[in-house]
């Protein structure tokens, strides 16, 4: 007798906030800066915005860097967004943001910065977040000066 087999089925799921999920509510949205912002920023650097390269050192070592961009790796040290302002110091070599800095994220294809600014949103890392979500592709593609590690 010849066995049956049973009907494939399909299934779609459709991802939507719960009227109960406060999370994405108070998570503060961020400022989305192209590539000529980024370099405007590098050529008049403001003590006020930070650049962050949440890359991993490896990666910031062979590539280089945006010029003036700080790094703190994301994926190996998600805690540092809630350290303490002097372990943060001590740990990163710059001042942790405070609340009238604006911290800018990048990485290599904009995933890990998008994480990274919503992590900070989450732990008040910064008073403002803002993302290049074109990152270190963009900034490559389009000849943006490389800085190198020393």
């Amino acid at each position: 007798m010849p066995r049956l087999r049973q009907p494939k089925r399909h299934f779609t799921t459709t991802l939507v906030a719960r009227k109960d999920d406060s999370s994405s509510a108070s998570t503060p949205q961020s400022t989305v800066y192209g590539f000529s912002e980024i370099q405007s920023l590098t050529t008049n650097p403001d003590p006020k915005r930070i650049l962050i390269d949440v890359r991993e050192p490896g990666e910031v070592q062979s590539t280089g860097k945006i010029p003036g961009s700080r790094n703190l790796p994301v994926t190996s040290a998600p805690d540092a967004f809630f350290l303490p302002a002097e372990e943060f110091e001590e740990r990163y070599g710059f001042a942790k943001p405070g609340d009238g800095d604006e911290a800018i994220f990048y990485c290599k294809a904009g995933v890990r910065s998008r994480a990274a600014a919503r992590l900070a949103a989450q732990a008040g890392f910064a008073g403002k977040i803002g993302e290049f979500p074109g990152s270190w592709i963009e900034w490559e593609k389009n000849g943006g000066e490389v800085e190198r590690e020393k």
